[in-house]
């Protein structure tokens, strides 16, 4: 057996420890999910650099940051944007991507431009985001993905987000192959009430409560619950090739 190369009495106390100090890359830092990550990873001490495709947003999100944060404009369909984005970036520590860009609707009436949309979000972007930065990765540094419960529970009108997220799912793992010793992992939410859900009106609290009523775990998510799979997968230095499910157990319901 090979002996481990983290000693234990050194490993943070809690993974966003793990983070002071280093430079994380969060491509989707304008949403809501993003948003959140950053602020805590701020707050841990990580240096940010902000990527996505509106700029606005992404200043607001660096406006309530405690550290030093970079914005960088992104386009996930555009490999010359993502080149740009590794010119920016230099040596980095961890890259996140909450990136979705959904095409729901019937088969029939799906538009070929929104599939590419979608499939440039999951799957093409973060290959690309592979190809470009893996090679500027710091020792123990590490690339997380966001899947999605659709993968695994697929629904009438949601073929698309299904079939992305479960490339995503595969891609990852074929990632950590290629790209070891940096390692590849994915977060996958199931229904969390990140705002997300506010275009629902009235009707969102019912929603919501029957999310809450069928899962195992009897409650939504919140963005701290995928806030904290992040931290971990990138503090674990033995986790790779991996979906961490957060999702109240919502996919075997």
């Amino acid at each position: 057996m090979n002996a481990s190369t983290t000693d234990p009495a050194t490993a943070p106390a809690h993974p966003g420890d793990a983070l002071d100090g280093r430079r994380l890359i969060v491509v989707g830092a304008g949403s809501h999910i993003g948003r959140q990550l950053a602020r805590t990873a701020s707050a841990a001490g990580a240096e940010l650099i902000l990527a996505g495709p509106d700029e606005d947003r992404l200043k607001e999100t660096a406006s309530g940051l405690a550290g030093p944060a970079r914005i960088q404009p992104l386009d996930l369909a555009d490999e010359d944007s993502i080149t740009a984005l590794a010119t920016a970036a230099g040596r980095f520590d961890h890259l996140v991507s909450t990136a979705a860009m959904p095409a729901n609707g019937p088969v029939a009436g799906l538009r070929l431009a929104a599939v590419q949309r979608a499939f440039a979000a999951k799957v093409i972007g973060p290959l690309l985001l592979a190809k470009h930065l893996a090679g500027q990765a710091a020792d123990g540094g590490s690339f997380t993905f966001f899947s999605g419960v659709a993968a695994w529970r697929p629904a009438p009108e949601r073929v698309v987000m299904a079939t992305t997220n479960g490339a995503l799912s595969f891609l990852v793992e074929a990632l950590a192959v290629e790209l070891a010793p940096v390692r590849v992992n994915a977060v996958s939410p199931g229904i969390v009430d990140s705002g997300a859900w506010d275009g629902l009106g009235e009707v969102k609290a019912a929603f919501l409560r029957g999310i809450a009523e069928r899962n195992p775990a009897r409650r939504v998510g919140a963005p701290d619950d995928l806030v904290r799979a992040v931290l971990y997968a990138m503090s674990n230095p033995y986790v790779t090739g991996t979906v961490l499910h957060v999702d109240g157990g919502g996919r075997l319901v």
